[in-house]
């Protein structure tokens, strides 16, 4: 089918629009310092909003950049990029969540578990049901030595998931850890009270006095009593610059006949 010949008179009307367009700016346009507002695909963009999305994917590189580091076991490497991808502080609190985990666990094979414990409980914060966080969790708590702390957690993670196998193992040997430091706990206040008794029977056994040479007197010196509150004593008298005590088992016999007959004034 052959073309017809354009029409004279739209010839004329595209001229005269085409000299109208050069002469008066277009007014439906974008403006180059507003193209975030271009509403693309129907959708309209703001600036925070294309910012929250910035971040977020600059977050989600650090995450995948810190899950490689991890690969290669540089746990350094990975902490440094779990933590620049929260420094973008996104508003994805799963994201967050993931991001303080896996550094939590960077953490703990470097051997922090104080650091990787915050992390997990930061993590915890944004996803109280996040698995993983009580896992690493609980395994810190048992580095730490935090026994009834790491069954806690455990327990905590069983309500989620009652077949999770590292919880039942971790749950296992902290049970067991926590009851044996409990008896060793009270096995050490028995052995502490045992010598709390003989060093009381000790004291009460013993006799410390001191000796009054111009008045031929002595002096019984209380248990408490401390060596300068004995040589404040205006009848103690110190010779050749050393202290002199007389120093008994009160029941003994030696001790009766020592004392028999001698004045004994008691210290106050």
């Amino acid at each position: 089918m052959e073309r017809s010949e354009p029409d004279a008179a739209d010839d004329n009307a595209m001229d005269s629009f085409l000299e109208k367009f050069q002469s008066q700016p277009y007014r439906g346009g974008f403006h180059e310092d507003q193209w975030e507002e271009a509403p693309w695909f129907g959708v309209t963009l703001s600036r925070p909003d294309l910012c929250c999305c910035r971040q977020m994917e600059q977050a989600k590189t650090y995450k995948d950049e810190g899950n490689d580091y991890f690969k290669e076991k540089d746990y350094k490497k990975a902490v440094i990029s779990y933590t620049e991808g929260l420094k973008k502080k996104c508003a994805d609190p799963d994201l967050n969540a993931v991001l303080y985990t896996n550094r939590a666990a960077a953490q703990y094979y470097l051997g922090n578990f104080r650091s990787a414990l915050n992390d997990v409980t930061a993590a915890r914060k944004l996803k109280p049901c996040h698995l993983k966080a009580i896992i690493r969790g609980a395994l810190c708590h048992l580095e730490l030595k935090h026994f009834a702390e790491a069954v806690n957690w455990c327990d905590e993670g069983l309500q989620i998931d009652a077949k999770e196998k590292k919880l039942l193992e971790v749950r296992a040997k902290a049970d067991k850890l926590k009851r044996t430091e409990q008896r060793d706990m009270r096995k050490a206040k028995l052995k502490e009270k045992k010598e709390q008794t003989q060093n009381e029977a000790l004291l009460q056994a013993v006799k410390v006095y001191f000796e009054d040479e111009d008045r031929a007197e002595l002096y019984r010196v209380p248990p408490k009593s401390t060596l300068l509150q004995v040589l404040q004593h205006p009848r103690y008298f110190v010779k050749a610059l050393t202290p002199a005590f007389l120093v008994f088992v009160g029941s003994s016999p030696f001790c009766k006949n020592y004392l028999r007959g001698r004045k004994v004034h008691q210290v106050k």
